[in-house]
């Protein structure tokens, strides 16, 4: 059994898309620090500066990690993912093109954001169910070998661009910076389209009233008609197929798991803005080579590429040896402790840069072993979790709520950053105080975890 035609098409798609995506990521805190909120370099301006990046920065990520929910019923009710997938395409090569065009109007600069992060966001609840639909009962048995080629092309593109993009922005300025992501992205449209005669095309199914949507907002506004003892959403089950009632009660028992990840996101997409800004105030010597400040994000796929057969193949079957059986409650809880001690070393290395020292970035790169490790820990194993415990009906949403935790986190950390930068609650976070802070949070989070998951109810919803 041969692999569909396809394949080549949505693999490379996806490779240009992350370069894109990635590349103009890795310079874009440091650059709205240098061009827009501090070009002077006034010492006393600085830590608003850096306040402010950090802020859009992290608000143009939630909105990246929003749209998919969009995305999704626009391709799975409206359009279907070829459609979806093409027109955003466009939208996206138009938000690059503003970036490179307008590098010295905040205003147009931030359309292009907007435009970038809709384009992104619309892209990706489609384009990893497109690979999906490409195969049949047939073959099937290849997806999971498919799967594993397509989040390899997602880490090679996106390590290709954190490496070649800030040296791009070092030497040719950001016209050009911003300007390559937006070529590969149109290249990555370009092979897209290239493929529209070999693709399965899965048609909408129109908008279905039994959904999680309805039925959520039914229970919400008729709860007084519950009868005793009856759950909220048992009151939908009058108006609603039972069946899909009781699919949405067990989506929210993963929700409740999922009640616990946006903090963990606060903390771990900080690595590709306030880390790149600590790099720079570092020694960036290693192996010989004096690397940029963004350039130190590589290490992060390539430790979450080497981790993942490390903890599949050595980590847990180690611990079932000795009798701890690692649950998926178990490694999110031990994923939450690790960021913790990732963020330990950020704070150590912050505190010595605030007293005058210039650390090694070696040190940043101890706390990206960490990172990784929890990034493993957490993500892998909720995606997993998601899919087990959805029902068939409910594992797509599942999906795109699993990408709301991200941009929930996001939206944390951004007003977090907003209060400082206006000198409100948490102005007084600056320095090392910033990351104690987020350790303190994290904290409070695992306290919390420890008490409520092992109440959590559990129940596998995989087919035969």
């Amino acid at each position: 059994m041969t692999y569909p035609k396809s394949l080549p098409y949505i693999i490379a798609n996806e490779a240009a898309e992350r370069f894109s995506f990635y590349g103009m990521r890795s310079i874009l805190t440091t650059f709205l620090v240098l061009q827009f909120f501090n070009p002077s370099l006034n010492p006393a301006l600085q830590g608003v500066a850096e306040a402010k990046a950090n802020e859009a920065t992290h608000f143009f990520v939630s909105l990246a990690y929003t749209v998919p929910f969009l995305g999704a019923i626009m391709a799975d009710w409206f359009f279907g993912k070829y459609r979806v997938i093409l027109w955003i395409s466009i939208l996206y090569c138009v938000g690059h093109l503003l970036l490179s065009m307008f590098d010295t109007d905040l205003d147009m600069f931030r359309l292009g954001l907007i435009l970038i992060a809709v384009g992104a966001g619309g892209i990706k609840s489609c384009v990893s169910a497109n690979v999906g639909d490409q195969f049949n009962a047939e073959n099937k048995h290849l997806l999971s070998r498919v799967y594993s080629w397509f989040y390899f092309s997602i880490n090679a593109g996106s390590a290709l661009s954190t490496l070649l993009i800030p040296i791009v922005y070092e030497y040719y300025g950001a016209q050009w910076a911003f300007g390559i992501p937006g070529v590969l992205m149109a290249v990555a449209t370009l092979i897209f389209y290239m493929g529209r005669k070999s693709y399965v095309r899965v048609p909408p199914t129109g908008v279905k009233r039994d959904n999680f949507v309805f039925i959520s907002f039914y229970a919400l506004f008729n709860f007084h008609k519950r009868e005793k003892g009856e759950a909220l959403l048992d009151v939908a089950k009058r108006k609603f197929n039972p069946e899909k009632v009781e699919d949405i009660k067990a989506a929210y028992r993963v929700i409740g798991v999922f009640c616990f990840i946006p903090v963990f996101w606060a903390m771990w997409d900080q690595n590709l803005s306030e880390w790149v800004l600590q790099a720079g105030k570092m020694d960036l010597h290693i192996l010989g080579y004096e690397l940029l400040p963004q350039q130190i994000q590589t290490v992060n796929p390539f430790f979450l590429l080497l981790f993942i057969p490390v903890f599949n193949y050595w980590i847990y079957p180690f611990f079932e040896r000795i009798g701890i059986k690692t649950t998926p409650l178990r490694r999110i809880g031990g994923g939450l402790v690790l960021i913790v001690f990732s963020f330990i070393i950020i704070a150590l290395v912050q505190t010595g840069i605030d007293k005058g020292a210039h650390p090694t970035i070696w040190w940043q790169v101890l706390a990206y072993v960490f990172l990784a490790a929890a990034e493993v820990m957490v993500s892998v194993t909720c995606l997993e979790y998601a899919y087990t415990q959805a029902p068939a009906s409910m594992k797509s949403t599942m999906g795109a709520i699993w990408l709301l935790t991200i941009a929930v986190g996001n939206i944390i950390t951004a007003f977090i950053n907003r209060s400082i930068s206006n000198q409100g609650f948490f102005s007084s976070l600056n320095g090392a105080s910033y990351y104690w802070f987020f350790i303190a949070l994290m904290t409070a989070v695992i306290v919390v975890y420890l008490f409520v998951s092992p109440r959590i109810r559990e129940k596998s919803y995989l087919h035969a």
